[in-house]
């Protein structure tokens, strides 16, 4: 299996332009010569060309509020849909979420919520045309893969079932989803003994590859009566809020929807947040740079 994100990035906001220039665009170059080999290296990166900053104390919200979620903006403006515990943009050609963004703290880690007493079901808010099904899953060889994870809002039962909607899912390696996916999602809720807030924003991707013709081609299985999409990749930006207040970091990871030796470590799938935004047609960073005012770019080697 070839392996992606062989160098990752975090940005931690709160340092000088000029260091950031100088610490971007070396990023920059360690991920052209190591991403090469991988699908990503077709996807075009540049580093942010503006700083950033914004002070965590700022940014406290409450748990349960699902409008808190988007205190960052919205990635794009396609189909918005707000849960108890997420909102999301569905994407109705293939059946999945464009996005799913989700905040989590202690707070919305801790309840008596159990997922035995929740189902995947379909969502009614979408047009039946435009509809995943429990039956389109069957049989497929795929898990319905959770965006925002059930574990991840224990604070309320309807919370919690509302990550079942099947909109909320997309067609998942069933090795991927029980172990290297999952280690990641707790790696998110483990984020929260040590950041004010996590907020995270899940979906899938569906990179090109280059085939023996030499050419890039976006190719991916549909599954089921209403041709789910099946996504080559998923991503996660995590928007990480210090307790202190000296600022934010950002970590985004894609992996592939495939098998991954767990052995692999997570390190090895985070990737420049600019890889993501390109990849996926969403904005993150615009948002957060409209109260900023330096970035620095810390590289994971």
């Amino acid at each position: 299996m070839e392996l992606l994100g062989r160098t990752g990035a975090t940005l931690l906001l709160g340092a000088g332009l000029g260091a950031a220039v100088s610490r971007l665009l070396s990023c920059r170059r360690r991920t052209e010569e190591e991403q090469t080999a991988g699908l990503l290296g077709w996807v075009p990166v540049l580093p942010v060309p503006e700083p950033l900053t914004v002070r965590a104390s700022e940014l406290t919200v409450s748990p349960g509020n699902s409008g808190a979620v988007m205190k960052y903006g919205f990635p794009s403006l396609a189909n918005i849909r707000s849960r108890e515990s997420y909102v999301t943009s569905y994407d109705p050609r293939t059946r999945t979420a464009s996005w799913v963004i989700e905040k989590l703290n202690p707070a919305s880690l801790t309840g008596a919520s159990n997922r035995k007493f929740c189902e995947f079901k379909e969502d009614d808010s979408v047009h039946v045309f435009h509809r995943a099904t429990n039956a389109d899953y069957r049989g497929s060889g795929f898990d319905r893969g959770h965006l925002a994870a059930a574990a991840n809002h224990k604070w309320s039962q309807k919370a919690m079932e509302d990550t079942f909607y099947l909109s909320n899912v997309a067609p998942q390696n069933p090795n991927l989803n029980q172990n290297t996916w999952n280690n990641l999602e707790k790696l998110c809720r483990s984020l929260t003994k040590h950041y004010l807030n996590v907020y995270v924003c899940t979906g899938p991707l569906y990179l090109p590859r280059q085939e023996d013709d030499g050419k890039l081609y976006v190719r991916y299985q549909v599954i089921g009566r209403n041709h789910v999409a099946v996504p080559t990749h998923f991503f996660k930006v995590l928007i990480l809020e210090q307790a202190d207040g000296k600022g934010v970091e950002l970590r985004s990871y894609v992996l592939p929807n495939e098998p991954i030796d767990e052995k692999v470590p997570l390190e090895r799938f985070l990737v420049p947040i600019e890889t993501i935004e390109r990849a996926s047609g969403l904005l993150f960073v615009p948002n957060i740079m409209k109260r900023t005012s330096s970035l620095q770019a810390i590289s994971n080697n």
